[in-house]
Formats: structure tokens, C-alpha cells, sequence
């Protein structure tokens, strides 16, 4: 009889288990496409700029914060766009390479990754946070995600 129940609980276990594991944030790639979004919406803009091939730091940030429940149940709250400057060149399209580059010219400047900037609809940058302790705790980037919810 236990072993009947299980065998019938089994199926259901592991669908719902792979649908919020396999849960993936909604990153935009286009600044144009989530500005647009960010004011349809009347959320914050949060952007990511990442090295992700090549910048231990940003690398571990994904993992410790970006990938975390936390972050997840967070980021409803804002439009999210990923600019990611590989050194790889097949990692990206060289048109997306080139997005992103100005991308970087116009809000990350100095070229400090990781950087999260925070903006509004109408591009007015509200606040910033950069670089990762790499020790795993994101607490103060929890309290940065939480302060400039729209």
C-alpha cells in the first residue's frame, strides 16, 4: 500500500520540483526594449554589467545572489537587463557585443564589473552598487535590490 502511494506521489513530486527549478528570470538583453518595458510597467530598470567569461567576481555573484530565491522572489519588482562583455567573442553576437558596448559608455563609465545600476523609466540612474566581496554574502545586495524597488 506505502509502496503504491509513493509510486503514484513520485510523478507529481518531480514535475513540480522541475518547474521551479527550471524557473529563469526574464533578463532582457535590448536597454531600448526593457527602457520601454520599465516605463510601460512603471518599475525600476535594474542592470547587470557582467564579464561572465572572465571576472571571477561576476561570476560568483550570479551564482550566490542572482540565482538565489531571494533574488527571485525580489525581481518582480523591476525590469532586468543583462550586459554581459565577454573577452569570448563566440559567447555573444557581435551585434549584441556592440549593444553592449555602448551600453557600458553610456551608464558604467569607469567599466566596473560586477555593477548594478538602478534607473527609472526615464533613464534617470538612481542608484549604484559595484564589485562583490566573493566571501557569499549578499546581504548588502539584498538591502541595495530592496531600497530602490519602484
Amino acid at each position: 500500500m506505502n509502496r503504491t502511494f509513493i509510486l503514484l506521489l513520485f510523478p507529481i513530486l518531480v514535475c513540480s520540483q522541475s518547474e521551479t527549478s527550471n524557473e529563469d528570470l526574464a533578463w532582457s538583453t535590448n536597454y531600448d526594449n526593457a527602457l520601454q518595458k520599465a516605463q510601460n510597467e512603471q518599475k525600476n530598470l535594474l542592470v547587470y554589467f557582467t564579464g561572465s567569461d572572465w571576472c571571477p567576481p561576476c561570476k560568483k555573484l550570479k551564482k550566490d545572489f542572482f540565482e538565489t530565491e531571494e533574488f527571485k522572489a525580489l525581481s518582480g519588482e523591476y525590469v532586468l537587463l543583462y550586459v554581459d562583455l565577454p573577452r569570448g567573442r563566440n559567447l555573444i553576437s557581435s551585434d549584441q557585443l556592440m549593444h553592449n558596448q555602448k551600453v557600458l559608455a553610456k551608464l558604467n563609465k569607469r567599466g566596473v564589473f560586477p555593477l548594478i545600476t538602478i534607473l527609472t523609466g526615464k533613464e534617470k540612474v538612481l542608484d549604484e552598487l559595484s564589485g562583490y566581496n566573493m566571501a557569499g554574502d549578499t546581504n548588502k545586495h539584498l538591502k541595495f535590490i530592496e531600497k530602490n524597488k519602484g
